[in-house]
């Protein structure tokens, strides 16, 4: 069961959980977190709380990223704190670069017959330098990069297998980098068998028929209440423009890169793909919200554009008509509510609450959760799901509504909100042990 913000039922509580009555004394919890919120970036938002996110764990698709490749980054934005979807930014470019030279044209609907088929059969490469030679020859390979080390994509165009990150928030409201475990989730057999596409030869130069050069834009959000996570984002994406292009280019030409912003709001994203489809943009990498993206699929389709997410995680996407233009690197939250049972369960919780947003990623998140800590032996009495509306910002209630349940772990599903939300536990002595000093 679902319950909106303000609305109460009645619920069980189980064994050992403190009744309504003690509302006057701290209740220590478990904070748990995901992808969206487990970021150091969340910092910014508790400058008045230090401390506040002490013990919060959560995951997030991550690996463990090379020094090398956290340096390369910081080269383009000095400013990062944290490398959150930076590996698969990075590789919804390659993918796109590599589709673009094996498919001989950069028409997007061409292009999108060959993307897949990049990260799944042939000779193993893991550069722009070691692959687009590859594909120049009209060989097949299977690209694995900075995100697809495992296997490649399956045949709805995202991730077969992922890696997650258990991190963990230190006293500074910060991740503390030096506990972060790695898990790794899904499965290589179900990563795509189609064949490739066949390679044709290229256009000749004095036919007049030389295709566009390549231009990728950035549809992810530079304001809205993702924009605090997308700085590793366009920074890896800027990344991957840069090293295929001194790797050549695509068709001998180079990539380029065409800025913008998707507002983590449809109506801003809507206007920046017509400005993209106005520029001649074939590929856009984005956007990050899974609400967004799944707003904006139906006009890539129709405008024949190809649209890579390196972040939507909802496993709504997968299902939604794409004329088979829309992929992504970032996995399904089907493999993330895996792992984050995985940490629920291994830490010994015996009641949770999960709170989420009530769009697409929140809803879906939450959903794939609850059936995850069932089917791991937990009662359907000791889950209880509360939503909130995307535009709250008064979290008293639903703070109220935690008490009321006296769980000893709650899961938040939000996005910046969530310094909110948890500034609303804390004022009602929920928390942390940590944060409340107990």
């Amino acid at each position: 069961m679902v319950v909106a913000l303000g609305v109460v039922t009645a619920f069980v509580t189980g064994c050992g959980a403190t009744p309504a009555s003690d509302a006057g004394q701290p209740l220590v919890v478990r904070l748990y977190g995901s992808d969206a919120n487990m970021t150091s970036s969340l910092k910014d938002k508790l400058a008045d709380a230090p401390g506040l996110l002490t013990g919060m764990t959560g995951t997030s698709p991550l690996l463990e990223l090379s020094e090398t490749f956290q340096q390369r980054l910081r080269g383009v934005d000095p400013s990062l704190v944290d490398y959150g979807y930076a590996a698969e930014a990075y590789d919804a470019v390659m993918l796109a670069a590599l589709a673009a030279e094996s498919a001989r044209t950069t028409t997007p609907t061409t292009v999108a017959k060959y993307v897949v088929a990049a990260s799944t059969s042939g000779t193993l490469c893991g550069s722009a330098a070691a692959c687009l030679p590859l594909a120049k020859a009209g060989k097949d390979f299977a690209y694995r990069g900075m995100s697809m080390r495992r296997s490649g994509l399956n045949d709805q165009g995202e991730p077969s297998t992922a890696s997650y990150g258990t991190l963990h928030f230190g006293r500074d409201n910060t991740i503390n980098t030096n506990l972060t475990e790695f898990i790794g989730a899904g499965d290589e057999s179900l990563a795509s068998t189609a064949p490739a596409p066949p390679f044709t030869a290229y256009p000749s130069l004095n036919s007049g028929k030389r295709p566009a050069a390549l231009k990728v834009g950035g549809l992810m959000p530079h304001t809205g209440r993702l924009a605090f996570r997308s700085p590793p984002r366009f920074a890896a994406a800027k990344l991957a423009v840069a090293d295929v292009n001194a790797a050549g280019g695509v068709l001998g030409q180079p990539v380029e890169w065409v800025d913008g912003d998707d507002g983590t709001d449809p109506a801003v994203a809507a206007a920046t793909v017509d400005r993209f489809v106005n520029l001649g943009v074939q590929v856009i990498i984005g956007a990050s919200s899974s609400s967004v993206t799944k707003a904006v699929i139906p006009k890539i389709a129709a405008a024949g554009r190809i649209l890579i997410s390196p972040s939507s995680t909802s496993d709504e996407l997968s299902t939604v008509p794409d004329n088979g233009l829309f992929f992504r690197t970032a996995p399904a939250d089907t493999l993330q509510a895996i792992a984050l049972t995985d940490v629920i369960m291994r830490d010994g919780m015996h009641r949770v609450t999960i709170l989420a947003r009530e769009d697409a990623y929140g809803l879906g998140l939450q959903k794939n959760v609850k059936a995850n800590l069932l089917a791991a032996g937990m009662p359907e009495r000791a889950v209880d799901l509360i939503s909130y509306p995307t535009t709250s910002e008064n979290f008293a209630g639903l703070a109220s509504r935690v008490r009321s349940d006296a769980p000893d772990a709650v899961l938040i599903l939000g996005y910046d909100e969530t310094a909110l939300i948890v500034k609303a536990l804390y004022a009602q002595k929920i928390g942390t042990a940590a944060a409340l000093g107990v």
